[in-house]
C-alpha cells in the first residue's frame, strides 16, 4: 500500500485517553464565534484545534471470576472518549505534548485537558 497525504495518519494509533489534535492559529476566537477573553487565554493558555485521531478510551477492569474452570478472556474493554474525529476541541496548552509528524505540527492531550468540544452536526 502506498502512503499518500490522505492515508498517512492511518498508520498512527493513539493510545488510552489521549487525543491527537491539529492546532489552529491562536486568535482568541473560534470559527463559530466563541470568544476566548485574553484573561483566560493568558492565564490558562487555552488553545483550540481539530481532533484528528482519538484513542480507544479508558481501560475497564475485567470482572473477577470465582470459577477457575472458566477460561479467562484477555480482550480489554474500553470506556470510549467524548471526543470524535472532526470535532473542534478547546484544550489547556499546559497539558499538551507537541509533536511534529511528516512536517505537520500536532499536539497530544489527555481527555481531562479538553474543556469543550464543538461538533458540526446537530446534537438534538
Amino acid at each position: 500500500m502506498e502512503i499518500t497525504p490522505d492515508n498517512k495518519l492511518k498508520r498512527l494509533e493513539v493510545v488510552g485517553d489521549k487525543i491527537l489534535i491539529k492546532p489552529k492559529n491562536h486568535s482568541g476566537k473560534t470559527n463559530s464565534g466563541l470568544f476566548l477573553p485574553p484573561t483566560v487565554t493568558e492565564k490558562e493558555e487555552v488553545r483550540s484545534g481539530h481532533v484528528v485521531k482519538v484513542g480507544p478510551g479508558y481501560p475497564l477492569p475485567n470482572p473477577v471470576e470465582d470459577e477457575p474452570w472458566k477460561g479467562t478472556e484477555e480482550k480489554v474493554k474500553y470506556m470510549p472518549l467524548q471526543a470524535e474525529e472532526g470535532d473542534v476541541a478547546i484544550y489547556l496548552q499546559r497539558h499538551a505534548i507537541e509533536i511534529q509528524y511528516e512536517g505537520v505540527k500536532y499536539v497530544i492531550v489527555p481527555q481531562s485537558s479538553i474543556l469543550m468540544l464543538e461538533r458540526s452536526e446537530d446534537l438534538f
